[in-house]
């Protein structure tokens, strides 16, 4: 049976996630405290049931610490992967008043005596943020501050269509103007490129349209610096796999996410295909969810 653990921050994405495997025709628990997850996988799995989608969050905080010993015990016996959601916390606050919703931490006076009654919103979303910590490290990252929901849904339906055996290796593109990735591993600066945008006749495209592509193809820094970026991956690679490392994130940035960034990702994306389980990402550009097809550099 294969089982998504979905976690994070509240007000990241989680029931957007939860939906969108609910569709994909898995078995949806929400807020399940984690002391009953190895006797709800034991019981589903008996019925037959061969795909079951958890989340949990702040709201389990007493039995939060149990959670990666039943990770460790259920990846015994199932194939299980660990979905993270996470976001900004002006990103956070914003969603909450727009929706008038309240923070499980900031609850009623009955709430965990051990978490307290938060009366900051900002105080809450720090609070959960050491809550749930420790919990990031045992599967894949999600940064949901600048995603609309059909990307979240995506680019979960991505996440659950990778292989699950070895290490998987996304590479993300972005713009700084919005803000450096959350769930970065690495961060890789090619605002030295030239940049497209100040050709008026590339300025509306991407870096997955084919003039930018000849553009930057033409460059000789844009082959440098997939070079580079490329050789180090590469080397390090490795020892991220000896780790038992699942996931590793490189996110590659540009002023606005639009052409370079994407031009670089999609390049070093074709490079790794044969090395590793690659997913591609495309944060900022306003190009198709699926992020379209890996290139080479011509």
């Amino acid at each position: 049976m294969r089982i998504i653990l979905i976690t994070g921050i509240s007000g990241s994405g989680k029931s957007v996630a939860l939906n969108a495997l609910e569709d994909g025709g898995y078995y949806c628990v929400d807020n399940l405290p984690p002391r009953f997850l190895r006797e709800l996988a034991s019981y589903l799995a008996g019925e037959g049931q061969t795909r079951l989608a958890v989340a949990i969050d702040a709201r389990s905080s007493v039995s939060l610490d149990e959670v990666p010993a039943i990770i460790n015990d259920l990846s015994d016996a199932y194939d299980l992967r660990v979905l993270f959601l996470n976001a900004s916390t002006q990103s956070l606050i914003q969603r909450f008043s727009e929706t008038r919703r309240r923070h499980p931490l900031s609850g009623s006076p009955g709430h965990d005596a051990d978490v307290g009654l938060l009366t900051s919103l900002a105080e809450a979303i720090e609070r959960e943020r050491e809550l749930v910590a420790g919990l990031a490290e045992f599967g894949h990252q999600i940064d949901t501050s600048n995603l609309r929901a059909n990307v979240l849904r995506a680019w979960v339906k991505s996440f659950i269509e990778q292989e699950s055996v070895g290490l998987t290796l996304m590479f993300e593109s972005f713009g700084f103007k919005r803000g450096v990735p959350l769930d970065a591993d690495f961060v890789f600066d090619v605002r030295t490129l030239p940049n497209p945008y100040y050709d008026r006749e590339l300025r509306p495209l991407t870096g997955l349209d084919q003039p930018v592509i000849e553009y930057l193809s033409a460059q000789p820094m844009a082959h440098q610096m997939i070079d580079d970026i490329g050789t180090f991956i590469a080397k390090w690679l490795p020892q991220f796999r000896d780790d038992n490392r699942s996931y590793l994130t490189v996110a590659i940035g540009c002023t606005g996410g639009q052409h370079r960034s994407v031009f670089i990702a999609q390049a070093l994306a074709a490079r790794f295909g044969d090395k590793a389980n690659v997913i591609v990402r495309h944060r900022d550009a306003p190009i198709p969810v699926d992020g379209g097809a890996a290139h080479t550099p011509t």
